[in-house]
């Protein structure tokens, strides 16, 4: 009976690897296709040659999108709307969960009611933009970073982290040595909650970083514009060169292997710091989606 019970296990173990192993593939094609892509030239990618690796590996991709100076200025943008951003939206988040995760906060469900009604309803985009406006904060850095700060789903995975990890006997026995609300929650509930910390920082991070469509409706100055806005800007240019070559055929062909070229080159330099800095907070992404699954 326990020999066939480890039979069967070893079987079900044996799928279980062939399934992850198919699904592996599965997710590494399309990025393994798109590096190969990058470094393939024009040629190649019209003609459907690049199935896995590199064609005529060449750089020209990322020669002609790096020539374009405006590129640098919007990496430093999106890096300084990234940094501040994910600044002001975690500590907000944390600063409004804590108190709903305190049961002798008065008042904590009418304020979590009005979180969750902003979670199902909200004014819409022109409301939203007039409110901007108003404001004075079109084409300005907090238009980006501003509106979205805060996140009630956020609020929600954050108070139920302080809830489940923060103990109330740890706040009882710093009262008992004077410690005030303020100076436990900066001295002792921070430093506790690195992990619950570093899964918002990634969540905002990687929102702000591809942002596309509030930079595009608030940003009008080409020194404020985003990474994302820039790099639409080069695929725009190759389409509109692409059109007013028509006279030239060797002027088309090479404008149209250029555009092909520069689609998965931006991707690439879009994407690449956000992989690099995804592996040094992945282990704590886990946590804090299990943590999101119970909003109690």
């Amino acid at each position: 009976m326990k020999k066939g019970k480890i039979t069967q296990d070893k079987v079900v173990y044996f799928i279980n690897y062939i399934f992850l192993a198919f699904m592996l593939v599965v997710v590494l094609y399309p990025i393994i296709y798109i590096i190969s892509c990058s470094f393939s030239s024009g040629g190649a990618l019209m003609s459907g040659k690049v199935k896995l690796l590199p064609v005529e590996a060449t750089l020209n991709s990322y020669k002609a999108v790096f020539e374009y100076k405006a590129i640098w200025v919007g990496y430093k943008n999106s890096i300084i709307y990234t940094i501040l951003g994910t600044l002001i939206s975690v500590g907000l988040t944390l600063l409004a969960a804590y108190p709903l995760s305190r049961d002798d906060f008065r008042g904590r469900k009418v304020f979590m009611s009005l979180f969750l009604f902003t979670m199902m309803f909200s004014g819409g985009l022109i409301p939203t933009y007039l409110l901007i406006k108003n404001l004075g904060l079109v084409n300005t850095m907090w238009a980006v970073i501003l509106p979205g700060s805060v996140s009630a789903y956020n609020v929600i995975v954050a108070r139920t982290f302080f809830k489940q990890n923060i103990p109330v006997e740890l706040l009882e026995a710093a009262k008992v040595d004077g410690c005030t609300d303020f100076h436990f929650f900066t001295s002792v509930v921070i430093p506790l909650s690195m992990p619950i910390i570093a899964v918002l920082s990634l969540w905002v991070a990687v929102a702000l970083w591809n942002s596309y469509f509030n930079p595009m409706i608030y940003l009008n100055s080409e020194d404020k514009f985003t990474l994302q806005l820039v790099l639409r800007r080069i695929l725009l240019m190759s389409q509109i060169n692409l059109s007013s070559s028509n006279i030239d055929p060797q002027r088309i062909a090479e404008n149209q292997y250029l555009s092909e070229m520069l689609k998965y080159a931006t991707i690439i330099i879009s994407s690449l710091p956000l992989m690099i800095i995804y592996p040094f907070v992945q282990k704590y992404f886990v946590k804090g989606v299990m943590i999101g699954s119970v909003k109690g």
